[in-house]
């Protein structure tokens, strides 16, 4: 078989591959069992996709990504457990990261979402009344129409040339033109409840980073254009990739991110062929790639919620608590999110392996990903340097002691002192 310009397409891809029909392979029991088994999937017999000169969208699917075992699993994680605290891609160009975080889109679940230009849903009346959300969600929630509506997690990018005005919102312009002021809702506001991929993140200007910081950490944020202010929700699962050649990351946002994974180049000859040949699959015909794996594709999203729906459950006994301390207390890493990351991540594996209790095989296998990257250089240093100050300080205030100490003694041996008779006046 050949493609559009007559070049025979690889042997593996038209002779003595399974196809789609054959189902998903036998014994898969959770989406950690898929994601070792789809791995070495053969693709089947492709023909050239006729162009229509539509502008469609075909995501590379998830399933299909060649070896890259860590990538993979922790998107998955993050995916399952929000509280993760997003995912950070470190690696050279060409390693498959951006693909990897666009192809996620086919997994997303479905998630409650407002439908309001404000955000405003049934939980805000819950729990700051009826005055906590916007005049027309009033009127509706009275009427006992719904503010909020089923939708699938969406996949929101910030572009890397996008303003302040553009991630948290400015003056609706089109309300402007009727005298009217009105907040325009910014990319923040949009990734609520969403994933939010940045890409190139150490390639963000500062004041860009700083608003991302302020609504990953409140999860809300206000806007303020004169007279005029809004305040939008913002509960987003970070997902960021970066080249460490470009630049470095500042400390405060790469601290924000929960999981960091290391995305190195494939590294057996077999796992890079089998790379080239599904990505040449994929630029012939991208519906059949992903037809071939819509089977797995639909299989990991029902895992997926499958595992969100246990986690509440999924319980971490204090023994195995006892193993991430002793490990992140012996790397010395000083942050308190460290802890909150690495159990977090050790519940979701556990609940995508389908049991409800952590083991420390867990904790061991989340680890690498939760830890790395957390020391500071610097601050050991500083801390190092600070010392002889601290010991000055202890001196002084040991000496300050002392002397009090000796002051009560002083004064009880001064009274204890016989004093003096006058003469008497003859």
């Amino acid at each position: 078989m050949s493609d559009e310009n007559g070049i025979p397409l690889p042997p593996d891809l038209t002779e003595g591959a399974p196809s789609a029909s054959q189902g998903i392979p036998s014994g898969i029991r959770s989406i950690k069992d898929l994601i070792d088994r789809v791995t070495g999937k053969h693709l089947g017999p492709l023909s050239p996709e006729g162009d229509a000169g539509l502008a469609e969208q075909w995501p590379y699917p998830f399933l299909a990504l060649v070896g890259q075992l860590e990538m993979k699993l922790g998107l998955l994680l993050a995916l399952v457990n929000p509280a993760v605290g997003g995912v950070l891609l470190i690696g050279p160009r060409g390693t498959g990261k951006t693909t990897a975080v666009r192809s996620l889109i086919d997994l997303l679940p479905s998630v409650k979402q407002s439908k309001c230009h404000y955000g405003c849903t049934e939980e805000d009346v819950e729990l700051g009344g009826i005055d906590a959300i916007c005049p027309d969600c009033a009127e509706k929630y009275a009427r006992g129409e719904p503010l909020t509506s089923l939708r699938a997690v969406r996949l929101v990018e910030l572009p890397l040339n996008a303003r302040l005005e553009d991630v948290v919102g400015g003056v609706d312009e089109r309300a402007a033109v009727h005298q009217r002021m009105r907040v325009r809702r910014g990319i923040l506001s949009h990734a609520d409840r969403n994933l939010l991929y940045v890409d190139e993140v150490n390639l963000l200007g500062d004041d860009v980073v700083d608003a991302i910081l302020d609504a990953a950490a409140q999860g809300s944020y206000t806007v303020r254009r004169g007279a005029v202010s809004a305040t939008y929700r913002a509960r987003f699962t970070l997902v960021g990739t970066m080249n460490p050649e470009e630049g470095r990351l500042r400390p405060q946002i790469l601290d924000r991110f929960g999981l960091r994974l290391l995305v190195r180049g494939l590294e057996g000859q077999d796992e890079r062929l089998e790379a080239y040949r599904r990505a040449r699959a994929y630029l012939t015909n991208p519906k059949q790639v992903v037809a071939l794996f819509v089977d797995e594709t639909l299989q990991a999203r029902d895992e997926i919620e499958a595992a969100q729906a246990l986690l509440p459950t999924v319980k971490l006994p204090d023994d195995v608590a006892q193993v991430g301390l002793e490990l992140i207390q012996g790397l010395g890493i000083d942050s308190l999110r460290t802890e909150i990351t690495l159990f977090e991540a050790a519940r979701a594996l556990a609940a995508a392996d389908a049991r409800t209790e952590v083991t420390p095989d867990d904790i061991r296998q989340v680890a690498p990903m939760a830890l790395r990257l957390r020391r500071s250089v610097f601050m050991d240093q500083y801390f190092v340097d600070q010392k002889n100050e601290e010991e000055e300080i202890a001196v002084a205030l040991g000496a300050m002691k002392a002397a009090e100490a000796a002051a009560p003694k002083a004064d009880k041996a001064q009274k204890a002192k016989p004093r003096p008779r006058r003469a008497k006046k003859p």
